[in-house]
Formats: C-alpha cells, structure tokens, sequence
C-alpha cells in the first residue's frame, strides 16, 4: 500500500509542476481588453509594407508598384474586343457596334461623369479639344474636337472604338474603363455634348 502512495505521489509531482507553467501561461495570456487583437510574433506578416500605386517598388524589374494587367489574361465578367487599332478595324467598328445601353436621364448622367473622369482633361468640357492638360501647356499636341464634323457625323460604336483601343496619340482607355461605361460616355458625346 506503501508503495503504491509513493508511486502516486511521484506521478503527481511529475504531473504538477507542467501543469502549473501551463495554467500560468494560460491566465498571463488572457487579456480582458476586447479591442486588441493579442500579440504578434511575425509584425510583417501582419501589418506588410504597403506601395502606393505610383512610387517606386523594388519588388519588380521595371521598379513600379502599378503593374499591367499580365499578357493574356481576361479580367473576370469582361468580354474580349475583337477589333485592333487601325484605320479598317475604327470602320467596321463604327458598322457593327450597337450601343446595348438604353438612352436615359440616368446613362447620361454617368457618361458625364466618366467623361469628366476620364476624358475632360484632354478634350475639354465643351469637347472642343481645349482641355487643362492642353491650355496649361503641359501637353502641345492639340487633342481631338469631338464637334468636329468628322465626329458629329460618326456613331457611337466608333467613339466607343476609339475609347477602347485609342486612335493616333491618344492611348487606349479599355483597361480603365468598363465597357458600359464606354457606351454611357459614347452616348453623352453624341446626345449631350454634340447638341449644345
């Protein structure tokens, strides 16, 4: 019986003094403050340094943080332009392309928008071609007049055209712009600003 006391009591004491580092860890750990998360072991990995989209990032070749979309890649929900930059392609873009957009107060409102956005600072408010990025001197080509008779007499689909893959210096603006918004701004070109 003896020995069975003395077996007992050393499995106990073998036992005991884990278990009191343990409950002590546990209680020290506890925190009653609701608003913090608790302790970091690895900061980077929780809080990671973050690059603004246009300063220098030595994590790439080129040392940019915005980066292009990769080279043959389909953004999710977007549906590929089957027309290129050319001369042939703006003709049958300007036949073939139909504005799915339905012409309302609301559509017009967004394509002024998105023209303010996107394209005001070229072609100007009035889109006239005399934009702050031209007038301030920033820029000495002169930019497009979109009341030009040349593009009062083209459709939609061509000013949808020319927004997606760009005409002459003016660069392609379909990756920045989705392509409803494309047909809003086609729409407020040809039924707002081409009527004043």
């Amino acid at each position: 019986m003896e020995k069975l006391k003395n077996n007992i009591t050393q499995k106990l004491r073998r036992w005991i003094a884990p278990a009191v580092m343990f409950s002590s860890l546990w209680l020290v750990s506890c925190d009653y403050d609701r608003n913090t998360t608790g302790w970091q072991y690895f900061n980077d990995m929780a809080q990671s340094p973050a690059y603004e989209s246009y300063t220098p990032n030595p994590n790439f070749k080129d040392g940019k943080t915005m980066q292009p979309p990769v080279q043959g890649t389909i953004p999710r929900g977007m549906v590929p332009y089957q027309y290129e930059k050319t001369d042939e392609d703006r003709i049958l873009a300007a036949l073939n392309l139909v504005n799915p957009v339905e012409n309302s107060a609301e559509a017009l409102e967004r394509g002024k928008k998105a023209y303010e956005i996107y394209c005001m600072i070229c072609h100007g408010p009035q889109g006239d071609g005399k934009g702050s990025l031209y007038t301030s001197g920033k820029y000495t080509f002169p930019p497009a007049s979109l009341l030009s008779e040349k593009m009062l007499a083209a459709p939609e689909g061509d000013i949808f055209h020319v927004i997606t893959v760009g005409h002459g210096i003016m660069p392609p603006h379909g990756s920045m712009v989705r392509p409803e918004d494309r047909w809003k701004i086609s729409m407020y070109i040809k039924n707002e600003l081409q009527k004043q």
